[in-house]
């Protein structure tokens, strides 16, 4: 049959990379069950569910009931993991099974994490239900504020048992959709292999996925290079801006398309502090929230080196193209972390509004997160209650920044080039994803209970709209508990 209820699977990454993946199929569990199905995203991509009969949907979403002429892989890439380069990472526990056209003529990758051992495992190729419900609901939230991002379709609790850490949790796997699943360790293996050939048609089939206006133009990987330099800055300015620590950014966790991935020792901040750091395994703070930038354009300066041989037949006039690129990054970023701020700060500037010029906003910014971080002022909930003060109510900003101790000089300022309250509120969340309550709503999950996930879940895909008897998902973790630590999940 063409299609599986309606679904018809592409594989051009397998039939045209062959080099970068090996055919593999997924396990099939004996008693799977659906535990979260996203009817929104199914919607967006064209995926009918009343059209699955029995228990062909869980099957659709495990990869076992796939449409005929589809070529399921595990891709190959390498990367550097806090610094240190591995030749072959690869989907160990994953499975691109292949690419949907969605309605408006988009094609998104469908991939499985937590489908068992493929040839690039490292462990048993399972996932626990817990880190693959994290997956899921960080990938909503960002979506809901507005970060690009990777999101899940579904996921199916196996039946069977993992065991991580000396316990035995329960097993999960993950149906993940992308713009594609092409990392910058995508090209960092495929340059390794040195075949000029397989990269030119890696980058070939990038720039079709992500840069389609410069298929065929004789200046496409520099265009190409340009467009990842710039998708990424844009990327990590929404991080940072959100308040959101991404945890392990190794070059195979960057994406070409500049979409969030892989949400494993992921957390959001609560007090501002450009060291926060929270995975367990990031000893040295590589990938705390302030170094982010400066990470994304050291991944991207890994990612131009396996350009080279395509930006020009001389290797000095390659470099030289290269490091143009490159050097646009910073201005990028600051470009895109400005005009976010100047947003969240309500200055973007209309009618009868003052403007505020970048050298005067600069200068605003950064007393302001001086005070934020000598305070440990949370992070989120500051904004709103900034807000506030710009409508004439400082009654929630004063319980929160000491202005007798010297500190707030700058909010006169800010007040005096009139901000926009309202606008304010349409950028500023209320709800993220505090570390406390996903961790709460993992554990209940995990122990068999979906409500606090569910309406957690529901709470997150509303960030911006305040609703009564909400108010504990507006909060930071309690004062004098222990710090937050994130785990890789595998």
């Amino acid at each position: 049959m063409p299609s599986a209820a309606g679904v018809t699977l592409e594989h051009g990454f397998a039939s045209r990379l062959p080099e970068l993946s090996v055919p593999w199929n997924a396990f099939r569990p004996e008693s799977p069950r659906t535990v979260v199905w996203n009817e929104a995203l199914a919607e967006e991509l064209g995926i009918d569910a009343h059209r699955f009969t029995g228990n062909s949907l869980v099957r659709f979403l495990l990869g076992n009931a796939l449409p005929e002429g589809s070529e399921p892989v595990a891709q190959a890439y390498a990367g550097h993991q806090f610094g240190g380069y591995s030749p072959r990472l690869g989907d160990g526990r994953a499975l691109l099974l292949g690419e949907i056209r969605d309605p408006a003529g988009r094609l998104r990758d469908l991939h499985l994490k937590g489908s068992g051992r493929t040839p690039f495992a490292r462990a048993d190729g399972f996932a626990a239900l817990g880190p693959m419900l994290r997956e899921y609901l960080m990938g909503e939230a960002m979506a809901a504020l507005g970060v690009p991002t990777t999101r899940a379709l579904g996921v199916v609790a196996t039946g069977r048992s993992v065991p991580r850490d000396g316990e035995l949790l329960d097993g999960a796997a993950l149906t993940r959709v992308a713009s594609s699943h092409l990392r910058v360790g995508s090209f960092q293996f495929a340059r390794a292999q040195g075949d000029a050939a397989l990269l030119a048609r890696l980058a070939d089939y990038a720039v079709e996925r992500h840069a389609p206006e410069l298929s065929g133009e004789p200046d496409r990987y520099a265009g190409l290079l340009d467009a990842v330099v710039a998708a990424q800055a844009r990327l990590v300015a929404h991080w940072v801006l959100v308040g959101f620590v991404h945890g392990v950014m190794n070059t195979d966790n960057m994406t070409i398309s500049g979409e969030t991935i892989d949400y494993g020792p992921c957390a959001f901040i609560d007090a501002f502090d450009p060291a926060a750091a929270f995975s367990s395994i990031d000893h040295q703070r590589r990938y705390a929230y302030g170094n982010q930038p400066s990470i994304a354009l050291w991944n991207l300066t890994r990612f131009a080196e396996t350009l080279l041989p395509l930006l020009a037949p001389d290797a000095e006039a390659a470099k030289a193209v290269a490091v143009a690129s490159l050097d646009h990054f910073g201005e990028a970023y600051n470009d895109a972390w400005m005009d976010g701020m100047r947003a969240k700060l309500g200055l973007a500037g209309s009618a009868g509004r003052a403007a505020v010029d970048d050298g005067a906003l600069a200068e605003l910014t950064a007393d302001m997160l001086t005070d934020l971080q000598r305070h440990r002022i949370d992070y989120t909930s500051f904004f709103r209650a900034l807000a506030r003060a710009g409508s004439g109510d400082t009654t929630a900003l004063d319980d929160v920044l000491p202005r007798s101790e010297g500190a707030g000089g700058w909010v006169d300022r800010w007040l005096q080039a009139a901000p926009d309250p309202a606008a304010m509120d349409r950028v500023n969340p209320i709800y993220i994803p505090r570390n406390h309550l996903v961790e709460e709503a993992l554990e209940a999950a995990s122990e068999g209970g979906m409500e606090p996930f569910s309406h957690l879940l529901s709470v997150l895909e509303r960030p911006y709209t305040a609703r009564e008897g909400f108010e504990r998902f507006e909060r930071p973790a309690p004062e004098g508990g222990p710090a937050h630590v994130t785990f890789c999940g595998t």
